[in-house]
C-alpha cells in the first residue's frame, strides 16, 4: 500500500511523547484501519521530545514501511505544537487527528470519514464518557467546557479534544494562523465551514501514565480563555468599577459619621489595614490578568518558529538519514 504525496487520500496525525508501553497495539490496530480505508493513507507521527524507546521504535517502523512518517522535534514543544508539525506535514484530502494513548480509538476514524463523505468539512468526535478518569477530572473537564462555552466568542463543541478530522481546505485556513499559544480546537472551531459531531466512548489508557497532568490541564484552559475570550480584560473593569463604587459609599458614611460627630467613629488602623489590603490585592489580580494578554502579545512579536524538527523519515523514500530543519506553521 505504497503512496505518494500526490495519491494520499487519509491524513493520520498522532502526537507522540513517551508512549512506549502503548505503541504495539497502536500499531497493531492502526494497520487494520488503515487497511480498511478505500483510499491511500499515511500515518505521521510526531515525536514531541520522548526520553523513551517510542522514537526507536517509530523511526525503524517508518523507514520499512511507506505508510509511515516519522517526525522528530528537537525537543518537548507541548501537545498543541506536535498537532500542528504533523498536520503541516500531511498530505492527505482529509487530516485525522488523534492521541496515541488508545483513548481515541482507531476504529471510530472509519465513522469520522463517513460523516466527511456526506459533506462535512470538520467533524468532531465528541466523548459521551470518559472510562478511567477520576471523578475530579471528570467534573473539572465538564465545568471547563461550560465555561469555555459562555467566555468565547464563538462555538467551541463541548465534550470534544483534539480527536477530529478535518478536510484539506480546512487545513490551509488553519495554516494562516501563525499565533504562537495555540489552542487547536478552538482555532479549528473559530474557523467556521461546515461541521458535524461523531458521538464514542472514550476509553481507559491502554498502558503507560496520562501525559496531561493538572497543571497542564490549567495551562491550557488558560490558554483557551485567553486566546478566545476578552471576559477576564472585562471581569477586571466591573471588579474595578466595583470596587471604586463600594470604596465611594464607605468613604460617604464616614463623612456622615464625621459630620454628625458620631462617637461611634472609631480611629483605628484594622479597618484602614483591611481595605487597603483589599484594594492591593485586587489590584494585583487584575495587573496579572492584564499582564497574562500582554505576556502573549511578547510571545507573538518575537516571531519565532512554533517548533523546530530534528528528523524527518518516510518523507522521501530515497533519503537514507534523517535532515534537521526549521519549520514555520505558516512555510
Amino acid at each position: 500500500m505504497a503512496a505518494n504525496s500526490r495519491s494520499i487520500r487519509y491524513s493520520l496525525v498522532i502526537p507522540v511523547f513517551n508512549e512506549e508501553a502503548v505503541l504495539p497495539v497502536l500499531l497493531r490496530r492502526l494497520d487494520q484501519v488503515m487497511f480498511r480505508l478505500d483510499g491511500p493513507a499515511e500515518a505521521i507521527f510526531v515525536d514531541d521530545g520522548s526520553s523513551d524507546s517510542s522514537s526507536i521504535v517509530l523511526r525503524a517502523l517508518a523507514a520499512r514501511d511507506s505508510r509511515f512518517r516519522y517526525i522528530g522535534l528537537s525537543r518537548n514543544f507541548g501537545h498543541q505544537i506536535a498537532i500542528t508539525a504533523g498536520m503541516d506535514a500531511a498530505q492527505g484530502d482529509a487530516i485525522i487527528v488523534m492521541d496515541a494513548d488508545l483513548q481515541d480509538p482507531p476504529e471510530v476514524i472509519e465513522q469520522l470519514i463517513a460523516r466527511w463523505k456526506e459533506g462535512n468539512d470538520i467533524v468532531h468526535a465528541r466523548r459521551l464518557s470518559r472510562e478511567g478518569e477520576s471523578r475530579f477530572k471528570r467534573a473539572t473537564a465538564h465545568l471547563f467546557y461550560r465555561l469555555l462555552g459562555r467566555m468565547s466568542s464563538v462555538g467551541i463543541p463541548a465534550d470534544v479534544g483534539d480527536f477530529r478530522l478535518i478536510d484539506r481546505k480546512v487545513l490551509e485556513a488553519l495554516r494562516q494562523m501563525p499565533e504562537q499559544d495555540r489552542f487547536v480546537r478552538g482555532m479549528i472551531a473559530w474557523l467556521g465551514f461546515r461541521q458535524a459531531e461523531v458521538a464514542f466512548h472514550r476509553l481507559e489508557r491502554a498502558a503507560g501514565e496520562t501525559k496531561y497532568p493538572l497543571f497542564k490541564m490549567v495551562r491550557l484552559a488558560v490558554s483557551a480563555a485567553l486566546g478566545f475570550s476578552d471576559l477576564p480584560l472585562r471581569l477586571a473593569i466591573w471588579c474595578g468599577l466595583t470596587v471604586s463604587g463600594l470604596a465611594l459609599l464607605y468613604g460617604s458614611w464616614v463623612v456622615l459619621l464625621w459630620l454628625g460627630k458620631d462617637s461611634h467613629l472609631v480611629t483605628g488602623w484594622s479597618s484602614t489595614i483591611v481595605v487597603v489590603s483589599l484594594l492591593c490585592g485586587i489590584n494585583m489580580l487584575m495587573t496579572g490578568i492584564v499582564g497574562l494578554y500582554v505576556g502573549r502579545i511578547h510571545a507573538e512579536v518575537k516571531r519565532r518558529p512554533l517548533y523546530v524538527v530534528q528528523a524527518r523519515i518516510g518523507f522521501d523514500r530515497d533519503e537514507t538519514a534523517a535532515t534537521p530543519a526549521i519549520h514555520a506553521v505558516n512555510e
